[in-house]
């Protein structure tokens, strides 16, 4: 992993995937286009039963990866729609909470869906975290030793943020319209 303060970025993103019980963290840093790992982990907060504490420890360390790394940016997972309320209602208060510590902290928020952050990295919305993780690794031109998903989901989360908001580097070719995507796609029609 690249060390921050060897390297001028010129721009550092904190990827956070949400939860009340393990909350993924990933800080990258961008020089030139090209994505550079600076940590990716998780913070576990499953032996707390008290909510509040859970809420409590991630605010803390979100602020602590805030202050150490400086993020220009923060994107997170945005809340899914599940049959169990109580589960909701803890992951959404866990995504607010890490969403107000940026907040004070002066760092812009981005939400996407689980599907878009799927799609953003290997082009396919419905890939498992495996193929998540694999093309992470080829991405970045590195083994990923992760052994929690919440940690090498927080890096799909800050990744597919650096596509979106440079989208020449997202895979896949780009196309203005289908009138654009038909000239450059000659034997391609209606049918």
């Amino acid at each position: 992993m690249a060390s921050p303060g060897k390297i001028h970025f010129d721009k550092i993103i904190l990827g956070i995937d949400p939860g009340s019980n393990i909350m993924g963290f990933a800080i990258i840093g961008i020089q030139k286009n090209e994505m550079h790992l600076l940590e990716f982990g998780y913070k576990t907060m499953a032996a707390l039963e008290n909510h509040i504490e859970k809420l409590k420890l991630i605010s803390e360390h979100i602020a602590i990866i805030i202050e150490k790394y400086k993020p220009d940016e923060m994107a997170i997972e945005a809340p899914f729609f599940g049959k169990n309320v109580q589960s909701m209602l803890k992951l959404g208060r866990a995504q607010g909470v890490a969403m107000a510590v940026a907040i004070t902290k002066g760092v812009s928020i981005t939400e996407y869906s689980a599907k878009k952050i799927k799609q953003s990295v290997t082009g396919n919305g419905n890939a498992s975290k495996e193929q998540v993780a694999g093309v992470l690794e080829h991405i970045l031109k590195q083994k990923l030793d992760s052994k929690n998903k919440d940690a090498t989901d927080a890096l799909a989360i800050a990744v597919c943020h650096h596509f979106q908001k440079n989208n020449s580097s997202a895979p896949g070719p780009k196309y203005s319209g289908w009138d654009t995507f038909l000239s450059n796609n000659p034997g391609r029609k209606l049918q």
